[in-house]
């Protein structure tokens, strides 16, 4: 079974993909979205092994988020403007749909997608069609910029409202979304949640006295409601 993820900013197109994918045996729908930010996260941290994307998208479009997205997932794109075409086959896309799409257009492109992906792949269905090992870094948008920090830096992050502050080793990121996204995004191995406005990186901890977490010069305040399952998290196996 191929895993996909549509990406379009128009819901109106996402519907009509869905429906398509819904028609083919071989498909199944991961996801979809109409924000790229969103889906670059999926992409980087899920199995997907499809991506029906679109081009002109705001934040990113369909070109910038394949170029980061570096390989991880077959694309095939899906857009109203034939003159991008160049550039996304420079950039591997399986194929290029213009829209409207017909349905005899799309299940043509699907097939030369499980022909890519079944020459790559072994062919024991009981294995992955990707087995890409966990991402050690993340996306966040910071001001008009997607900035790529390194999960190994972050010392902790202070949310504030729809805010969230990133503290690394060596700078500190401010990014339009709350806390509780943030923490969707990183690894519950290497993080936690100690207080509803903080996350700390649990490899940076220098101490913890009572309520309060040292990293480095900083003192992070540990909140009673996420006291014992920061303990447990931070617990050493079969201790």
């Amino acid at each position: 079974m191929i895993r996909c993820l549509i990406i379009d900013d128009k819901p109106l197109a996402i519907d009509i993909l869905t429906d398509y994918v819904s028609q083919i045996s071989f498909l199944t729908l991961v996801h979809s979205t109409t924000h790229p930010l969103e889906a670059l996260q999926l992409i980087m941290d899920e199995k997907i092994d499809l991506v029906f994307l679109d081009i002109q998208m705001p934040q990113l479009t369909g070109i910038q988020l394949m170029k980061i997205a570096q390989g991880k997932c077959k694309v095939i794109l899906t857009t109203a403007y034939a003159e991008y075409a160049l550039d996304g086959f420079e950039n591997d896309a399986i194929d290029y749909l213009l829209k409207p799409i017909a349905f005899e257009r799309f299940y043509k492109a699907v097939q030369k997608a499980k022909e890519v992906l079944e020459r790559t792949v072994p062919t024991n269905t009981s294995l992955p069609l990707s087995n890409a090992k966990p991402a050690d870094y993340i996306f966040v948008r910071s001001e008009y910029k997607l900035v790529k920090i390194d999960l190994h830096t972050i010392l902790y992050a202070e949310g504030l409202q729809n805010y969230v502050t990133i503290y690394t080793e060596t700078e500190k990121i401010v990014s339009l979304q709350n806390i509780k996204k943030l923490e969707e995004q990183l690894p519950s191995a290497q993080f936690a949640r100690v207080h509803k406005s903080y996350i700390v990186g649990i490899g940076k901890i220098k101490s913890i006295e009572r309520n309060r977490i040292f990293i480095g010069s900083e003192v992070i305040p540990l909140g009673d409601a996420y006291r014992e399952a920061f303990y447990k998290q931070i617990e050493p196996k079969g201790s």
